[in-house]
């Protein structure tokens, strides 16, 4: 493989420390991306991701889209050659599991009325 075609990315956590870097093939996709940030995601962190799925990634103020390769999120002005790629991590719970939590009471709610007359 050509060096030309390898992209070297470091990623960016909620808490300021940073996975990698790591060098990808400028043909890896952001989804592979995703799975390699949650196999390597440091212990004991607070928020932990479970799935790719809840990883967003975000390079140049971008949230990447998971069919799209990392030769088309490199930003095409900017690049010092040997240079790093900072992609920014944000977690994101799933939405069934955030609803399901926020879901204490399901019970119909009593609507009461109370009048004095004086």
């Amino acid at each position: 493989m050509p060096e030309e075609d390898l992209i070297d990315i470091k990623f960016r956590l909620y808490d300021g420390s940073d996975i990698g870097p790591f060098r990808y093939s400028s043909a890896a996709t952001v989804d592979m991306l995703k799975q390699r940030i949650v196999s390597d995601w440091p212990k004991g962190k607070t928020i932990v991701p479970k799935a790719a799925n809840e990883v967003k990634l975000i390079n140049s103020g971008k949230i990447l889209e998971n069919n799209k390769t990392v030769g088309h999120c490199k930003a095409p002005f900017g690049d010092v050659a040997g240079g790093v790629i900072i992609m920014h991590v944000v977690v994101q719970p799933s939405l069934s599991k955030t609803k399901a939590e926020k879901k204490i009471d399901d019970s119909p709610k009593k609507v009461m009325c109370s009048c004095s007359i004086l």
